[in-house]
């Protein structure tokens, strides 16, 4: 059920290169490429109007010769690293990778405090016999 639809991800066939090696081409660089609208989809799963014209950009500049690196550096020059479904690693996007271990640490570090607390509310132990003992030898001295 879902094959017919990805083969419609370009909205409409003559939006597709009558090279197939182009069209296979467009569609691998598409697949690189994040939809700044849906952010979670590839301007090849996108419906989106931003995506469709995106994927025009990329088709026309992989038939006038253009590489692959060309395309993708043309359109990442206008929307920046957001628009790469894997930035690049670099100062600007080291917070993002950075993001998942930094949730860990927190997390991990959330539980620790969280049980030291639960560990001091609990109170004190209980006495032992010998203590229990000297207790009450105290209570019972004038």
């Amino acid at each position: 059920m879902l094959v017919p639809s990805l083969a419609l991800a370009v909205g409409r066939p003559s939006e597709m290169l009558p090279d197939p090696a182009q069209e296979a081409r467009a569609e691998a660089i598409g697949r690189e490429l994040r939809c700044m609208v849906c952010q979670n989809q590839s301007i090849e799963d996108s419906e989106a109007d931003l995506a469709r014209d995106l994927r025009r950009l990329v088709r026309e500049r992989v038939s006038s010769g253009e590489s692959d690196e060309a395309v993708v550096n043309h359109i990442h020059d206008r929307y920046g690293d957001f628009v790469l479904l894997r930035p690049p690693f670099n100062w600007v996007t080291a917070p993002l990778w950075a993001l998942p271990v930094l949730a860990l640490l927190g997390g991990g570090l959330g539980i620790v405090l969280t049980r030291r607390r639960s560990a001091l509310r609990a109170g004190p132990a209980p006495l032992s016999p010998e203590e229990r003992a000297r207790l009450a030898s105290l209570e019972r001295e004038p």
